[in-house]
């Protein structure tokens, strides 16, 4: 993914198996094993693949940004309790961190009007995910 996410600009049509194999020059993989994993990942709804001839292009269905805020997302629902989750993670993080966070959830609640929810690309569905303050999810 770091290879899709460093090399595809969003406005490209992808890179090809051969171009990420090269990119990972170094770690001795199988063009075959990049292709394995470039196929799974396409599956998953993690990549997006179009043909070209004989071969495909790759490129990430989401940011970068877009995928860790769903990963952080997934994690709020393993279990437990959101809230205290989400205080945890608060403290943890540094003034710096956490005036980025005041301010985006400030525009957020600026722009809305309405109770803040979360919007986040889903990389899976390619869509916006809205996680109700309310209800956790």
């Amino acid at each position: 993914m770091d290879v899709l996410w460093d090399s595809v600009p969003a406005t490209s049509d992808g890179v090809t198996v051969r171009e990420v194999a090269d990119a990972l020059d170094g770690r001795e993989l199988a063009y075959t094993t990049v292709m394995t994993v470039l196929d799974r990942l396409a599956g998953k709804g993690m990549v997006q693949r179009q043909r070209e001839g004989r071969a495909w292009r790759y490129r990430a269905a989401a940011s970068r940004e877009a995928h860790i805020a769903q990963l952080m997302l997934d994690a709020l629902d393993l279990g437990g309790s959101r809230d205290a989750a989400l205080v945890r993670f608060a403290r943890s993080v540094t003034g710096t961190e956490a005036e980025v966070l005041r301010t985006a959830l400030g525009a957020e609640a600026g722009l809305t009007g309405q109770p803040l929810t979360d919007r986040v690309e889903d990389p899976r569905a390619g869509r916006p995910r809205r996680t109700d303050e309310a209800t956790g999810r």
